[in-house]
């Protein structure tokens, strides 16, 4: 008799722990699941913000580790615990790390510095930034910083690329008398003269500041205290860049400019460029900031029908890739069909079939097009000097 109640003793014991077991298993799963419809709602896009959070659900407490840059998820993750009486260790990072100290941002010191999906060279070139381009620095590893660039895309760039700033030194140096480099390449030289030795060299878009003239010459100071000369003419000041009004034309004089510069995935520079990058690169020109891949870029600025021709105008982006939620490719259109775009090089072709140019492969896969000028300071198209880093 003993046996007998023993058993069934037994028995229901490993009976009702399994339910528990299988019950807290049943529970976790369903909050890994809500933590992840808060990661998704909070990230969507995470290219442009980090929210990387793994629950260790082995251990008692429950352990929740992992990085991001918003502390606002961090705490709404946080409170879902607290709600459902979860006990829990916080082991979340959050961006800018502390062992950078009051180094939380940067100026790029190179006249185009590669960012990175890991810090490593092996790994994809994600985009680049400019000389002068004001980066936050979210975190350290290895001679690498994690950056966020204005666009506030995410890379890693190597530090000898990157001058350091504390928020302090970042307003004083938006107060200072900075210039924009104007050509589609050159040089800054150790002297006022043309022959002279090179300093660095320069590309359209790279931002430094003047601290005097000579002799048709700017004499200039790189973010990383380097000094060397400048035609003045390849250059104009903060003032003339920032607040004369964005022209069609010109953008797409620019875009005309880099005519044969090679195709780079990642590229955002005239020395080589990706079609976004190219894109980026001729509205920077008119000191407009977009967005850095096609994808996003679809998505802002207004959306005339771009299966018309007489309905697009010059400046319009068009779209291309399996459709509209599917974008791979973008060009920059011209006018009356033609577009320019990065394709192997910068080239130009035309939407229109009977056109001679006309690129049939990409025709097909025509899907968006997005219309920039009448979206400034909306979403994803912002005037430099409206975006609160410079």
């Amino acid at each position: 008799m003993k046996n007998i109640v023993h058993k069934i003793l037994l028995f229901l014991l490993v009976f009702f722990a399994g339910t528990i077991v299988r019950a807290q298993v049943s529970s976790f799963k369903s909050l890994k699941a809500e933590i992840q419809a808060v990661q998704k709602q909070l990230v969507p896009d995470k290219r442009v913000a980090l929210l990387n959070l793994i629950v260790d659900t082995l251990k008692s407490p429950v352990i929740i580790k992992g990085e991001t840059n918003l502390p606002e998820g961090k705490m709404q993750i946080l409170q879902l615990l607290k709600t459902k009486g979860i006990q829990f260790i916080d082991s979340i990072r959050v961006f800018p790390d502390a062992s950078l100290g009051d180094k939380t941002w940067g100026l790029v010191t190179l006249s185009a510095a590669n960012m990175r999906s890991e810090p490593d060279h092996a790994t994809e070139l994600v985009s680049q930034a400019l000389m002068g381009t004001p980066l936050k620095v979210l975190d350290y590893y290895n001679g690498w910083y994690l950056v966020q660039s204005p666009d506030y895309y995410i890379g890693w760039l190597e530090g000898n690329g990157l001058a350091h700033f504390t928020p302090a030194e970042m307003d004083s140096w938006k107060k200072s008398n900075r210039y924009i480099f104007n050509h589609i390449t050159g040089n800054a030289f150790d002297s006022p003269n043309r022959k002279s030795g090179t300093v660095t060299d320069l590309v359209l878009g790279d931002l430094f500041e003047v601290v005097a003239e000579v002799k048709g010459f700017l004499k200039i100071r790189l973010p990383d205290g380097r000094t060397g000369f400048v035609r003045k003419q390849d250059c104009l000041s903060w003032n003339e860049w920032t607040n004369r009004n964005p022209d069609v034309q010109s953008l797409i004089s620019v875009a005309r400019q880099m005519l044969g510069v090679p195709y780079l995935w990642g590229g955002t520079s005239c020395k080589a460029v990706d079609c976004s990058g190219l894109t980026k690169t001729a509205y920077y020109s008119q000191s407009i900031i977009l967005a850095r891949d096609a994808s996003q870029q679809a998505r802002y600025g207004e959306h005339p029908d771009f299966n018309e021709i007489p309905n697009l105008q010059p400046g319009d982006l068009l779209f291309f890739g399996r459709s509209a939620q599917r974008i791979t490719h973008v060009g920059i259109h011209m006018g009356d069909g033609r577009y320019i775009h990065a394709s192997g090089m910068v080239r130009i072709n035309s939407i229109d079939p009977k056109a001679p140019d006309f690129n049939l492969s990409l025709q097909k896969n025509l899907v968006a097009s997005s219309r920039i000028l009448n979206s400034l300071n909306t979403e994803g198209i912002v005037l430099v000097k409206d975006h609160p880093w410079y």
